[in-house]
């Protein structure tokens, strides 16, 4: 369902990415790991069609990010870091307006809006205004703005940094219950997540892919059979390592 194909970047003489490509299908959860700075954010970015790529492209059900951007962002639910929403809105108030732009309109929009809020757990809070929100509730709107049009595809960039463990098991608990039907990417440098949501996971470091497999496959390849300690030693460099050691 999704394929990104030697995907790179460059920002001038920095090479964010240098040539990742994986697939991920419907039913899995790719945990898609790496250290800041580790390109994790720009290829999520490419395949979205947020930042073009220097070379490589993505497809999005059959869909080219390059040649059919607007046919691969119909295929898309994505939850960006730090999700912009419009604060002054409320939280009935802004998914209505975000099913109008995904092409909603009457009756159908309003069921969308009711079927996310449902999906979403927030109706004791859909009355109120978005900056009113605890963090763990304005994660979840930035959740259903992108489920809101039922995307086969949800990617999502660290969608529970710096929530409390409550909020991350609420967060977890939407992902588990959507990933039957959808193919999922989670970015994220919070190694726990992997355990707790994924199927499989992507380890990068200076914008290339260093492991990929089952969270139990990769933590085989640890001699204490730790994913930490697999991960430590993929994106340290040896120099990192011997200081810290």
């Amino acid at each position: 369902m999704l394929e990104a194909k030697e995907l790179k970047k460059s920002f001038g003489a920095i090479q964010a990415v240098r040539g990742i490509s994986f697939r991920v299908e419907r039913g899995e959860i790719l945990g898609f790991m790496g250290p800041n700075g580790a390109g994790k954010s720009t290829t999520m970015r490419m395949i979205t069609g947020f930042l073009p790529p220097t070379s490589g492209t993505a497809e999005i059900c059959g869909c080219d990010i390059l040649r059919d951007p607007v046919g691969a962002k119909k295929m898309i639910g994505y939850l960006p870091e730090n999700a912009p929403v419009y604060a002054d809105m409320t939280v009935s108030g802004f998914l209505g307006f975000v099913a109008r732009i995904r092409g909603f309109r009457g009756a159908t929009a309003r069921e969308r809006v009711e079927a996310v809020i449902r999906k979403c757990y927030l109706e004791k809070v859909r009355g109120q205004s978005v900056d009113t929100l605890s963090k763990g509730y304005k994660q979840r709107v930035c959740f259903a703005q992108a489920v809101i049009h039922d995307p086969p595809v949800l990617i999502m960039d660290e969608p529970t940094d710096g929530l409390d463990p409550n909020q991350k098991r609420v967060v977890r608990a939407m992902i588990r219950e959507m990933a039957a039907e959808k193919a999922i990417v989670i970015s994220t440098h919070i190694l726990e997540e992997v355990d707790a949501v994924c199927t499989r996971a992507l380890i990068i470091g200076e914008g290339r892919i260093l492991a990929n497999g089952t969270p139990s496959e990769l933590k085989k390849r640890s001699d204490s059979g730790r994913l930490d300690d697999l991960f430590w030693s993929l994106t340290m460099g040896k120099n990192e390592m011997a200081k810290a050691s």
